[in-house]
């Protein structure tokens, strides 16, 4: 049910147009001022405010501004005994939704709050999507509790605030685009665009077009000039996955973005300006490919300003109950099922797992469990056949640990009573436990009997 809030001095017409307004399903309530209206609407969830222009401690057109600044949510209709056209400009200027005189277009009233409640729908729907996406793009969407994945969220939102270039390193699927995009939101430069390329998807002449774009005429097919990247993501952030599978040549123009702030594009002799923040990623050592070669010594010091390693998943197992269940959420609402639980055994696969692809196979095993079960609970039966005799395998080689000590430990028990029971008598010990004397001998000294 949405709310109207009528400001009018006069009590009478306040009355007929909460009587008609309620009539149409509406919540209504009064005010006789606008300081009684400020009140009303900081203590009330308004959704349309009518408001005669002309009111005892000021007036319509002027607070029309002051509402939209407190509560820009709400939609605004102006009523006025004598409508003028400056009046009309200066409304809509403010932010009024209309502006209508009163008598002559009171047949306007109810069309204009339904067309006001449509467009209050319209922005709680869509404030509603900025929520949804702040989250997933927030650290808010990095689930875990960990010491490891919260030592790495805290350096994170450290230099989110800054704008020195950050490498991410870490195992592949350990969640790295996450960190960066959640980096980019907390930082000065979110309102601007983020864009992440992975390095490893495009061959040299691709990777270059892409990153820097091209001048009409480059090459064959280039018809018009077009934006690369670091065109398109001025003032914002690029995110460079797999920087370690650029090409030299490439690594060279990147160099020259990150000291100068500019860029050459294919087929252009005029260098490009361009105001970016680099997030980097990669699961190789880049030292190492330093040594071989394979990446520029330089470059590696201007993106490794500060560096963070995300744990991987074997790191921190305590948060794998927690990521399971964030997505088993995910995908039984995106198939329509109801589970909402895990088989004790379930669980225990899990986390005896090694997860060599990290979180992104974690999420992967779950969408496939969800889609095999028809139950309100995820049983081990759903779980993958490696997963499954990777378990059965663990269970054996304990079960089989546990019998022995056991066995061993009662023997050794038994052998210490009975020598104890014989006063050392080694023979007569032999004779009760009905066994010989050699095995006796071995077994003292495999089990260390004194």
């Amino acid at each position: 049910m949405n709310t109207v809030l009528i400001i009018d001095d006069e009590a009478k017409i306040r009355s007929l147009l909460s009587r008609i307004i309620s009539l149409e399903g509406f919540e209504v309530f009064e005010a006789g001022n606008l300081k009684s209206a400020l009140k009303r609407l900081e203590i009330s969830n308004i959704d349309i405010v009518l408001c005669d222009v002309k009111l005892p401690d000021g007036n319509g057109v002027e607070f029309s501004k002051t509402m939209k600044d407190k509560f820009p949510a709400v939609e605004i209709i102006l009523l006025t005994a004598f409508g003028n056209i400056p009046d009309g400009v200066m409304a809509i200027k403010n932010g009024a939704f209309d502006y209508i005189t009163k008598g002559d277009d009171n047949t306007k009233i109810l069309p204009l709050l339904y067309k006001a409640a449509e467009k209050v729908a319209l922005n709680k729907r869509v404030l509603q999507l900025e929520k949804q996406l702040d989250s997933k793009q927030s650290f808010k969407s990095i689930i875990g509790k960990s010491v490891e994945i919260t030592s790495a969220v805290s350096s994170a939102q450290k230099v989110a605030i800054t704008d020195a270039t950050v490498l991410l390193t870490g195992e592949t699927g350990t969640g790295k685009e996450v960190f960066a995009q959640a980096i980019h939101h907390a930082s000065k430069r979110s309102k601007h665009n983020f864009i992440a390329v992975n390095c490893s998807a495009f061959g040299k002449e691709l990777l270059e077009n892409e990153l820097f774009g091209h001048k009409a005429g480059a090459f064959t097919g280039a018809l018009k000039d077009s934006k690369g990247i670091f065109e398109e993501a001025n003032l914002g952030t690029v995110f460079l996955d797999e920087i370690g599978e650029m090409p030299l040549d490439l690594q060279a123009k990147l160099l020259r973005v990150l000291e100068s702030g500019e860029f050459l594009k294919v087929g252009d002799s005029k260098p490009t300006k361009t105001d970016v923040r680099i997030i980097a990623a990669t699961n190789r050592d880049l030292e190492t490919e330093i040594e071989t070669g394979n990446f520029r010594e330089d470059l590696y010091y201007r993106i490794n300003i500060f560096n963070i390693k995300l744990p991987s998943l074997r790191e921190r197992v305590a948060d794998i109950e927690s990521l399971a269940s964030h997505f088993l959420k995910t995908f039984s609402q995106k198939m329509g099922k109801n589970i909402s639980s895990f088989s004790d055994d379930y669980l225990k696969a899990l986390k005896n797992h090694q997860w060599k692809g990290n979180i992104r196979e974690l999420r992967n095993v779950i969408e496939r469990s969800v889609i095999l079960t028809d139950s309100s609970k995820l049983s081990s039966d759903s779980l993958p056949v490696d997963i499954l005799a990777k378990q059965e395998q663990n269970e054996f080689s304990q079960s089989k640990m546990m019998s022995a000590f056991s066995m061993a430990s009662a023997e050794r028990m038994q052998i210490q009573k009975i020598l104890k029971h014989t006063n050392g008598n080694k023979a007569e010990a032999a004779r009760l436990l009905e066994i010989g004397i050699a095995t006796l001998y071995r077994k003292i000294e495999e089990y260390s009997i004194s």
